[in-house]
């Protein structure tokens, strides 16, 4: 087996921007997304929806075929910013789209201006959880939800990792995991209720048959799902 090495997250996703679809492309995601999917309303007519952390822009692309107004990406990395870009440009749409290259802990956005903040699987890239909900929930109007997902702590310690290889090389995303301890207390911090959390397990269906895979990963949940309300002020 060949030895993993461990990016930071420009750098990572620097290199997997262009191989990175704008689907869910392994059966973690496509777990992720299944839960998402059961979160996120039906209906977002003339929202405003952030998604912080958009990658290649498959969370903005299901916003704008729920009938998002607005809808604004943001990404630390340039280069899925152009992915994402590319993808949005090809889909025909009503809504406005503005892609932004910026931070989780400095979102370029203006205070309470999303109706729904999106934030798939990047939380995680952070050492420190409660820095990057509080720029959510500033983020986010009072009375609006945030629909985070992280991969779940169990998956870490069983040695798990956000994987690829590019140029012979087997690469993986630097991951810190968030235990549930950690989000309830910084939810409480910062007055944010716990609507609902989700914790996916894997399909079968969805592992190839020819795949290197851990059995003990259909016996734990993969994903944190959470969808968070901003309490009124």
């Amino acid at each position: 087996m060949s030895r993993i090495e461990t990016l930071a997250p420009r750098d990572a996703y620097a290199l997997w921007a262009a191989s990175y679809p704008p689907h869910a492309h392994n059966p973690v995601m496509r777990a992720e997304e299944r839960a998402t999917q059961a979160l996120l309303s039906a209906d977002l007519e003339g929202l405003s929806v952030l998604d912080a952390g958009c990658g290649s822009g498959r969370y903005l692309l299901h916003a704008l075929r729920r009938g998002a107004e607005h809808v604004t990406g943001v990404d630390l990395s340039i280069e899925m910013l152009a992915r994402a870009r590319a993808e949005l440009g090809a889909y025909r749409h009503g809504g406005q789209v503005q892609l932004v290259q910026g931070n989780l802990l400095k979102l370029p956005v203006p205070n309470a201006s999303a109706d729904l903040a999106i934030c798939g699987l990047t939380v995680g890239h952070l050492d420190r959880l409660q820095p990057a909900l509080a720029e959510l929930r500033r983020v986010t109007r009072p009375g609006g939800t945030i629909l985070c997902s992280d991969v779940h702590p169990f998956g870490h310690a069983l040695g798990w990792a956000r994987d690829f290889k590019c140029g012979g090389r087997h690469l993986a995303v630097q991951h810190t995991p968030h235990l549930y301890s950690e989000w309830h207390a910084a939810c409480a911090a910062l007055r944010l209720e716990i609507v609902r959390l989700l914790e996916p397990m894997l399909d079968p269906a969805d592992i190839p048959a020819d795949a290197h895979f851990d059995p003990l990963a259909l016996e734990v949940p993969v994903v944190l799902v959470m969808l968070l309300r901003r309490r009124p002020a």
